[in-house]
């Protein structure tokens, strides 16, 4: 009988065991290690750092990884097999993902449901008794697609390869189900969930419902398959009653999805006699627009640097990484999740340390580094590189150009928006007075409301009697494709550059 190769994982302790030559990719995303050029060895974000044991520099880590980095034992996971016994740090541990406890209106009924907010990067399943909506327990869990992949267009390419569309709809439809049963046991429930709703965008309904996406991959970036899809149990695999219906809620456009339609429903933006606004910040950046009668909302290519990756030290929000920054004394100065040595840069840290740069003229308008350089130090050994800059730009600009564009569409401008509602984790945690000073979001701090994961919200407002009408609110918003207009490019590149003091 071979010997099993032991590994330690440090800051946590844990231990496990695997067979010699086993891939670390296939073993260390459920220990918080995230994959986000999907183990392809083009970026850093999978570093785990050698403290016992052998791990060969191959040649992906020699293009990756500085010198200095490979000596202090840095590899990267994706490209390593583990053949003898190992103790390694991780970069990242602990995500934090964002859950909600907020009380609506609902119409009591019998039995449980379940609520499903099923993202790119995250999932949240919430128990609820139908009785009197109140939150029987929570589940959290990385999306296991990540580990092919941080964006949804990474997800996209993998599908179209040969076998990665069953490995992607099996993962996730493994993973929710799980999630399920664990809450029916911690919540000590006997009996199977009278109702389970699921919302997602668009690429994550289609992948869980079994649905082609290969009309996502190319122009017009649309799908003929984006209503609701409803499923029995033993469809998906899972072990509840045949009685139990499985809803996916109903999709918008190409890329705006039901979860960005449960938080209109949950935000009753649709009702505002006033012009308002919603917007989802994340890897597909979603933004819709009420007013003047009409609802109309588009999806910007914001890209992965909200939440963490494509930057050269990016993490999600997770222990170790830098948070916030504010200045003291004419310096930076920084928070770090979970009070330790900081080991990275999260979004709304990102956000924070160029707004304090801006202010301090190490970062121009232009959002090039002052006096040419091509790095600045945040908090050893912390630092954010000019692509670093870059990427954010390309993120904002994506976001303030679509809010912009919708705008104009439904006959708006800007000193028209009365309120703007920022939905998801990133939207919840961002300082809002930074999200304005990079024109990220380029409207009075006053007018911005975080509202937190209203998808999950209006998730659960479906299975709390507000299951009827989301077909029609659906076919009532008009999805406006950006990238077809001719326009957007000017817009966009009109947004990129940062506001002046």
């Amino acid at each position: 009988m071979t010997a099993r190769v032991r590994i330690e994982l440090r800051p946590q302790g844990t231990r496990i065991e695997v067979e010699p030559g086993t891939a670390l990719h296939d073993v260390l995303f459920a220990h918080g290690v995230e994959f986000p050029c999907g183990g392809r060895g083009r970026c850093k974000g999978c570093r785990v750092r050698v403290v016992e044991g052998r791990l060969p520099v191959t040649a992906a880590e020699e293009r990756m990884l500085s010198q200095e980095e490979i000596r202090s034992g840095w590899r990267l996971s994706c490209q390593c097999r583990a053949e003898t016994d190992l103790t390694l740090e991780l970069a990242q541990w602990e995500a934090s993902i964002l859950a909600d406890e907020t009380r609506f209106a609902f119409t009591p009924r019998d039995g449980t449901g379940v609520a499903v907010d099923l993202g790119t990067t995250t999932i949240v399943a919430q128990l609820l008794d139908l009785q009197n909506a109140d939150v029987l327990g929570v589940r959290t869990a990385l999306n296991p697609q990540a580990r092919f992949g941080a964006d949804i267009m990474s997800r996209i390419s993998f599908a179209l390869e040969g076998g990665g569309y069953e490995k992607l709809t099996a993962a996730v439809r493994l993973q929710v189900g799980r999630m399920i049963s664990e809450l029916l046991e911690g919540g000590g429930r006997n009996a199977d969930p009278r109702d389970i709703t699921i919302v997602g965008n668009t690429v994550m309904h289609h992948l869980f419902c079994g649905l082609d996406v290969e009309p996502l991959s190319r122009f017009p970036f649309e799908s003929p398959a984006t209503g609701a899809r409803e499923f029995v149990p033993s469809d998906l695999g899972w072990p509840f009653s045949p009685r139990t219906p499985v809803r996916f809620l109903p999709c918008i456009g190409s890329f705006v999805g039901s979860d960005v339609l449960a938080g209109v429903w949950a935000t009753g933006i649709r009702d505002s006699a006033e012009t308002v606004a919603l917007v989802d910040l994340g890897t597909n950046g979603e933004v819709v627009v009420a007013g003047r009668g009409r609802m109309v909302c588009s999806s910007t290519a914001a890209g992965p640097a909200f939440e963490g990756a494509r930057i050269s030290m990016g993490m999600r929000a997770a222990t170790g990484a830098v948070s916030e920054v504010r200045i003291v004394g004419g310096r930076p100065e920084c928070s770090v999740i979970g009070r330790v040595a900081p080991r990275g840069i999260c979004g709304s840290g990102l956000v924070d340390a160029v707004a304090a740069w801006l202010d301090l003229g190490l970062v121009l308008p232009s959002g090039r580094l002052a006096d040419g350089r091509t790095r600045l130090e945040l908090c050893p050994p912390v630092t954010v590189s000019q692509a670093d800059i870059r990427e954010l730009q390309l993120a904002k600009g994506a976001i303030a150009a679509g809010l912009r564009m919708l705008l104009e569409t439904v006959g708006a401008s800007p000193p028209d928006l009365k309120q703007i509602y920022l939905a998801g984790a990133f939207g919840n945690y961002v300082n809002t007075a930074s999200a304005v000073r990079i024109g990220l979001i380029p409207f009075p701090v006053e007018k911005i409301k975080p509202v937190g994961n209203s998808a999950l919200r209006g998730a659960k407002m479906a299975l709390s009697g507000g299951g009827s009408g989301w077909e029609t609110l659906a076919a009532g918003m008009e999805h406006i494709s950006l990238h077809a207009d001719p326009k957007f490019q000017d817009t966009y590149v009109d947004e990129m550059n940062f506001p002046e003091a």
